[in-house]
C-alpha cells in the first residue's frame, strides 16, 4: 500500500492536495500489520516509509506536515513496547485524517456562504474544497455562472467542468487557458485552490500566476481557499516538478526543447482574501 500510494502520488494520479495528504497517511497502516523485534526497528521503519511517502512529491506541503506530525506525535509519546508505538501510530494517523478532511469542509463552507446568487465566477484546473464550496453555494440556492479553465496539459479542468455541469442552478463554461483574459471581463470573482503558501508566494497548479496577474489588472478579485496546514510559515521549501514533455507533444522533440513545469508561483499581493477554515483574511 504504501509503495503504491508513492507511486499515485509522484504520477500525480490524485490530483486533490487534501486526499493525497490523507491517503499517505493511511498508507503508513500498512506498518501495523507488520511484525518488528524492537520498538527502535519499528520507529527506523515509520521514518523511512514517511520520508519515502513525502519524497514523492516535496512540493505538497499538506503531505510533507501532516507525515511529519505523524512522526513527531508518535516519537513524542515515547514509547516502550511495540504495540504501544502501534497504537500512537494509529491514533496520529486518524487524528491527522479527521484534521485534514474537517479543515477542508470548513474552509468550504466559508467559502460558500461569501458566494453571492448571480455571481459570475473563475476557476482554474481541479480543486476539491472550491467544488466543494461551489456545490455547497448551489445547495443553498444560489444561481451561478462558472468558467472553468482547462488547465493544460493534463486538462484537469474537464474534470471540474464534468463535476459542476451535474449540479442544479451551477451553469458551467470550460475554456481553454489562454482565454481567461478575454473573459475576465465578466467575471465577478476568481475562487482558486492552493498547493501551498510559503511566506509571500503562493504555489498552485501553473497558470494561476497569469489569471492572477490579468485579474489584478481588470480589477477582479482573487480568493484562495484551502486547510490552513497549506500555509507554511518555516520548515518547508517548495520544490517544483517537471513533468514529462509526453504530456505535451505526443512525438519525441526535435531541435527543441518541451518545458512542463506543474506549479507556478503567485505573489500574495495579488490575492485579495484567503480563506481556511480558521477564518477569512484580506491580504
Amino acid at each position: 500500500m504504501i509503495d503504491e500510494t508513492a507511486e499515485e502520488i509522484r504520477s500525480m494520479r490524485t490530483h486533490s492536495s487534501s486526499v493525497v495528504a490523507a491517503n499517505a497517511a493511511h498508507a503508513l497502516e500498512e506498518l501495523l500489520d507488520r511484525e518488528y523485534p524492537s520498538v527502535e526497528e519499528y520507529l527506523r521503519e515509520l521514518e523511512h516509509n514517511s520520508s519515502a511517502l513525502r519524497r514523492a512529491n516535496p512540493s505538497h506541503a499538506s503531505l510533507v506536515t501532516t507525515q511529519r506530525e505523524i512522526i513527531e506525535t508518535v516519537r513524542e509519546a515515547d514509547p516502550d513496547t511495540v504495540p504501544a508505538a502501534k497504537a500512537r501510530t494509529e491514533g496520529a494517523i486518524e487524528a491527522v485524517v479527521s484534521t485534514i478532511e474537517t479543515a477542508k469542509h470548513r474552509a468550504a463552507e466559508a467559502t460558500a456562504d461569501r458566494i453571492e446568487d448571480g455571481a459570475t465566477i473563475l476557476t482554474h484546473d481541479y480543486s476539491s474544497t472550491v467544488l466543494e464550496a461551489l456545490e455547497a453555494a448551489a445547495r443553498d440556492g444560489k444561481h451561478l455562472q462558472v468558467f472553468v479553465t482547462e488547465a493544460r496539459p493534463r486538462h484537469l479542468g474537464r474534470k471540474t467542468a464534468r463535476v459542476l455541469g451535474e449540479i442544479d442552478r451551477i451553469e458551467t463554461t470550460l475554456i481553454v487557458d489562454s482565454a481567461a483574459g478575454y473573459y475576465l471581463s465578466e467575471i465577478d470573482e476568481v475562487i482558486i485552490g492552493m498547493d501551498c503558501i510559503v511566506e509571500d508566494e503562493l504555489y498552485n497548479r501553473v497558470g494561476t500566476y497569469p489569471i492572477a496577474a490579468t485579474a489584478a489588472d481588470r480589477n477582479v478579485p482573487v480568493t484562495v481557499t484551502g486547510s490552513s496546514a497549506k500555509v507554511v510559515e518555516e520548515g518547508f521549501r517548495f520544490e517544483n516538478d517537471f513533468r514529462p514533455p509526453s504530456e505535451v507533444i505526443r512525438e519525441p522533440p526535435e531541435g527543441f526543447d518541451v518545458a512542463n513545469p506543474a506549479y507556478d508561483a503567485t505573489p500574495i499581493r495579488l490575492i485579495d482574501t484567503l480563506v481556511t477554515e480558521t477564518g477569512v483574511s484580506s491580504l
